[in-house]
């Protein structure tokens, strides 16, 4: 009877996709298989896929380790032995197998190397060695070319990230628009959650085609990429330049560098204020009402025991003493709603009408800013002509770099204020029941800081709106 081995193939970079590289391995590793008389039981396939990399797992390659393990295949073929190792590691994880049984066999199609046989490893773990070295020396290089390529302001190629067309460099004005409109979305109160349930909804920025989810933290990358308003990053980082300002990229922007720091401060001051928290509501009111009673804050709930032909309210606001209140206030939710929300619109109107129009304000400490970046240029051109030692400069440094970062802060802030509330705007009740829930409660919280629901006493039913107290900021 035959022996069934696996044939092996892998290739690093595949970047048309085709799997044109993994195909002529597995032809020439089946001929390989013939020429010995073996029969080939499956082939495991890690297409564009990395061996020398430490945070990448191979999923076709740990499937044949347990395949061998088990007795469901007698051996392996691949087409060179960096197709299967260039981590030592992983070589003695599949030398291990072949020591448990000798009847495994082993074959490569450039080499002659038996790894059942001493000899035969010796020589395997000399190659791996050769071959880690020979990827950790490119990977040195690489990272050296993209270096002097971000300091240039230039891309390091691959796929263009959303927003922009092929080249990377020219803005793809529908992505463009998407992007902007999610981030007055967010400046208006809206969760990334949110947007991305819509994007995905949509088939908007997925980025593979192909690819059917949407990571919550990918979509919070494109909204907040540096990349959006000309800085160039490295690893990460916003990449600075001699003088400490951020080198600037060879794109079109999609946003001012006040945008996007004011999206940024959004984005920043959520994780600070609820770390780890979800912010979805499925009520307009809940966390915003409080009890007149108790003053509790009130949260919405299903009425269950309504049944299906009753024509009730769905939901109602209730004190709950699960919640530290009195539990004696409650209140029929929608009736509740369509009050608030009628006097919000009618409050907000009435603003706009009122209010006029004057220009954006300037950040006061614009001169501070430029004044401490002056600053740590000078320092930092007088230790490179030796005028002040690199001890010095060290000393120096870290108290402007820290007050330069404070001020971009406040900076940031200052944009992200002067952009909410012209999100803040709806001129119909309709409009207003079509946006978002977390859009509709930052409108509420525009005008009001709280509503109080004051007792109805026994027996009576119908809707008293001098029972819901606005509380106006």
């Amino acid at each position: 009877m035959a022996l069934r081995v696996a044939v092996y193939t892998r290739i690093s970079r595949d970047d048309e996709g085709d799997g044109l590289g993994v195909a002529r391995q597995r032809e020439d590793c089946e001929r390989l298989a013939d020429l010995r008389g073996w029969a080939v039981a499956k082939v495991y396939e890690d297409n564009d896929v990395s061996a020398y990399k430490r945070n990448v797992r191979r999923p076709e390659f740990e499937l044949m380790l347990s395949d061998l393990a088990n007795g469901l295949i007698d051996g392996v073929v691949a087409y060179d032995l960096d197709r299967l190792a260039r981590q030592p590691k992983d070589l003695e994880r599949l030398i291990d197998l072949f020591d448990e049984r000798k009847r495994r066999v082993f074959a490569t199609v450039t080499n002659d190397v038996n790894l059942g046989a001493a000899d035969g490893r010796t020589m395997a773990r000399v190659m791996v060695a050769f071959a880690n070295k020979s990827s950790h020396d490119a990977s040195r290089r690489i990272q050296r070319k993209h270096l002097e390529l971000a300091r240039q302001g230039k891309s390091s190629g691959g796929p263009a990230p959303y927003g922009w067309q092929s080249d990377g460099r020219t803005v793809d004005p529908v992505a463009a628009e998407h992007i902007r409109a999610a981030q007055s979305q967010l400046l208006a109160g809206v969760r990334i959650g949110t947007i991305r349930t819509d994007w995905q909804r949509r088939g908007l920025a997925h980025p593979r085609e192909g690819t059917t989810r949407l990571p919550h933290h990918l979509v919070e990358r494109m909204l907040t990429n540096p990349r959006l308003c000309g800085y160039r990053t490295y690893r990460g980082e916003i990449l600075l330049d001699d003088d400490g300002q951020p080198v600037i990229g060879q794109w079109e922007t999609i946003n001012t560098v006040e945008e996007w720091e004011a999206v940024c401060a959004v984005v920043a001051e959520r994780k600070q204020k609820f770390p780890g928290r979800s912010l979805a509501r499925k009520y307009l009111l809940s966390g915003i009402a409080r009890c007149g009673l108790c003053h509790a804050k009130i949260r919405g709930q299903i009425n269950r025991r309504r049944n299906a032909n009753s024509k009730g309210s769905t939901f109602s606001y209730q004190c709950s003493v699960v919640n530290g209140g009195c539990g004696k206030v409650g209140r029929a939710g929608e009736s509740v709603d369509e009050f608030v929300i009628s006097l919000v619109l009618a409050e907000q109107r009435e603003r706009a009408a009122s209010t006029t129009v004057q220009g954006d304000e300037p950040w006061p400490n614009a001169s501070a800013l430029a004044d401490v970046e002056a600053d740590i240029s000078a320092l930092t051109q007088a230790a490179k002509v030796k005028e002040i030692t690199v001890s010095t400069l060290l000393q120096l440094l870290p108290d402007l770099e820290r007050r330069r970062d404070e001020l971009k802060l406040e900076r940031a802030r200052h944009s992200k204020d002067r952009r909410q509330p012209a999100t803040l705007t709806v001129d119909s009740n309709e409009d207003f029941r079509s946006l978002p829930i977390e859009r509709q409660q930052a409108l509420i919280l525009h005008s009001l800081s709280t509503v109080l629901i004051h007792p109805a006493g026994r027996g009576k039913r119908r809707f008293d709106p001098s029972l819901i107290e606005p509380v106006w900021r």
